[in-house]
């Protein structure tokens, strides 16, 4: 008779396992990019130390061309490539609007590490460049905040500094590239090696301002040429 009763409950639990509700897996864009917040963070937030970089809330325009970029081999990154070869342009623009409009607040920045000096050297770049080198100020194309310019400009505070190390780097060395006339490249090769670090240990100190959403505001006129910025 237990056997029996204990049968009969299980046929029971099974049946009624069989009458529920299958599982549904959200068709949102959420969910849909959950193959990029494995590296890119939670919501893209990524981390303010490591090297990959934080794309929620960065400006739409700048967010769909590096992908453009990624999946063409302007800026050649063979697991990014893979993973978005068969999506369209439409789709990597949807892609490009969901990570822009997520508006996350930012984990404190990492100390500083540098000497005085140092900082000194690399806030001068930042807002009023090297004329003798012929490199613009970092401030007069990102914006005075440094938080970027919409559509395409990206903002350079809490990103990294391995990872404006290797960005810089890979301008420098025409590892990567964007469309014509590439200003970034051109900036990175007019640098002094020694000044690359001292600016990417800069930025990743300061402080992200709120609010950080880049500005809509456009200088009057641009430090440089860049193919990537609609005029």
């Amino acid at each position: 008779m237990p056997r029996l009763i204990l049968l009969l409950v299980l046929l029971g639990t099974f049946g009624a396992a069989a009458q529920a509700e299958p599982l549904r897996v959200p068709d949102t864009l959420a969910q849909r990019t959950l193959a990029c917040t494995a590296c890119h963070g939670e919501q893209g937030r990524a981390s303010p130390e490591g090297y990959l970089p934080r794309i929620a809330g960065k400006p739409a325009g700048y967010l769909f061309e590096q992908l453009l970029n990624l999946r063409d081999g302007r800026r050649p990154h063979e697991g990014m490539a893979r993973l978005i070869a068969p999506l369209s342009d439409a789709y990597l623009r949807e892609i490009a609007e969901h990570f822009a409009a997520l508006d996350l607040p930012y984990p404190p920045p990492v100390p500083s590490r540098q000497s005085a000096a140092d900082a000194a050297r690399a806030e001068a770049l930042v807002r009023r460049g090297d004329p003798a080198r012929q490199v613009p100020a970092c401030a007069s194309c990102h914006g005075d905040a440094l938080t970027g310019i919409a559509p395409a400009v990206p903002g350079l505070l809490g990103l990294p500094s391995d990872y404006l190390i290797g960005q810089l780097g890979a301008w420098r060395h025409d590892v990567r590239r964007a469309r014509a006339p590439d200003c970034m490249a051109t900036v990175a090769k007019r640098l002094a090696p020694e000044d690359v670090g001292r600016l990417a240990l800069w930025l990743q100190a300061q402080p992200v301002p709120q609010p950080a959403k880049a500005t809509t505001v456009a200088p009057k006129a641009w430090a440089m040429e860049c193919g990537s910025v609609p005029k």
